[in-house]
């Protein structure tokens, strides 16, 4: 196996450009641990860590793919520009309204649903409606006395259509705090749906 240390990234594109594809490989980890921190320390919403990495990584391709020596600019300088748009690119695009059904779902899977017990109303008799009625109002008390003040605060103003950047303006907090409120809510609503 050959020593890729010896040359400049420069002519590894080169190289790779010339047809030899373990050079390609060479540079895809080279450069992934870029991609990997930048992508550690950014925030998608809707979204997980590893959607960030593979944005990283499209934009680490268009890198190897784009670069052009003629700019005058090293290969590491342009790798950290097409990374950083990308991953600015996805976080801008997951924010946008259009994605907010995507972003904000509830799962009607039969394995995680929360509505999996509830029936259709039309089939039941008014007894059962009550009953149902009932039970909705005994476990929405419940949710609300397990969450605390902030995560209160951030359930009401995100069942009224809030978006995550809208919350967390309005509240003088970051994103991730509420996308953090988010998801423990989740788990919380969760365990009460269990027991």
């Amino acid at each position: 196996m050959e020593n890729f240390e010896q040359y400049t990234d420069e002519e590894l594109i080169e190289q790779m450009h010339a047809g030899r594809t373990e050079v390609e490989n060479y540079l895809i980890n080279k450069y992934k641990g870029l991609v990997l921190k930048k992508a550690h320390v950014m925030f998608l919403a809707g979204g997980e860590t590893e959607d960030l990495i593979q944005e990283g990584m499209i934009g680490l391709f268009n890198a190897l793919r784009d670069y052009n020596p003629d700019k005058n600019t090293s290969f590491s300088t342009f790798a950290n520009l097409c990374v950083n748009r990308q991953l600015c690119k996805a976080i801008e695009i997951s924010g946008r309204n259009k994605h907010k059904p995507l972003n904000t779902y509830i799962s009607l899977s039969e394995e995680e649903s929360p509505l999996l017990d509830t029936f259709d109303s039309s089939r039941q008799n008014p007894e059962e409606i009550v009953i149902d009625q009932e039970n909705a109002r005994r476990m929405k008390e419940e949710i609300l006395n397990c969450l605390s003040g902030f995560e209160n605060q951030v359930l009401d103003r995100y069942l009224s259509g809030m978006t995550y950047t809208q919350i967390a303006e309005d509240m003088g907090k970051s994103p991730k705090s509420i996308d953090n409120a988010l998801q423990r809510i989740r788990g919380k609503i969760k365990e009460i749906s269990i027991d």
